[in-house]
């Protein structure tokens, strides 16, 4: 029962986990960028000891090499001397040296190859691996910008129906505003032609004479001839005359 209770909290923990890493898939590329470098870190020292291997036995070989010429050269001075037993001692130990030399030489050779091979798969996993992570972050950035264009389109759709809706809601409102203005405009038609214009222009008539009786007193008390009274004027005296004759 404890079994399978803890089977089904860890399987929550696990769907707990997988939708995080969906939500947040940066944060997993990162940690895989962080565990490459581990490994190349961690396979760097692996590769560096085998390098040490190399130059230890490469030093070793350049050492028997060096020696090989030295108890060759003495083995011959001292058989060209006449001295056998040393020059006997010296071509055993050259030969000796000689076999060892050959198994070192073969040793290292292996190594090399090793060293190299070693290297040239690390760089085509290393490689391998940078580009996939790589790969996956322009796919992140893609799902990215498709996700956020998705929700553009869908946001531009939904924005198209209500500007849609409200066009129709303006097309009511500027048939309504049209019939009321034209309603008002034939209202005041109805009261324009309604009014009547012989009183008005009666009393503008009357006004009209008023003005000029008001401007004739005006111009008597002031003395001021105004012209078209000055022939009115002149010719009062003759009738005066006529009469009193």
């Amino acid at each position: 029962m404890f079994r399978r209770l803890g089977n089904l909290i860890r399987g929550f923990f696990g769907l707990f986990v997988s939708d995080l890493e969906k939500k947040n898939p940066e944060a997993l590329l990162e940690v895989e960028r962080e565990n490459l470098r581990k490994q190349i870190s961690e396979y760097n020292k692996g590769l560096a000891a085998h390098a040490a291997l190399c130059e230890k036995l490469m030093s070793q070989v350049k050492r028997e090499e060096k020696e090989i010429n030295e108890l060759t050269a003495k083995a011959s001075a001292h058989l060209k001397a006449g001295n056998r037993k040393l020059a006997g001692e010296y071509a055993l130990r050259l030969q000796q040296i000689k076999e060892s030399h050959a198994e070192n030489v073969a040793e290292l050779q292996d190594a090399e190859k090793t060293y190299t091979e070693l290297k040239n798969a690390r760089e085509v996993a290393v490689k391998a691996a940078q580009e996939k992570i790589e790969a996956l972050a322009r796919d992140i950035d893609q799902t990215r910008i498709a996700k956020a264009t998705a929700e553009l389109n869908e946001m531009a759709a939904g924005m198209i129906n209500e500007i849609g809706g409200a066009g129709d809601t303006l097309n009511r409102l500027e048939t309504m505003v049209r019939e009321e203005k034209d309603r008002a405009k034939g209202r005041a038609r109805v009261a324009k032609d309604s009014i009547d214009t012989s009183d008005l222009d009666r009393m503008e008539t009357e006004r009209a004479a008023l003005e000029e009786l008001a401007l004739a007193d005006f111009a008597a008390q002031a003395g001021i001839v105004i012209e078209g009274e000055s022939a009115g004027a002149t010719e009062a005296p003759p009738a005066q005359e006529e009469k009193a004759m």
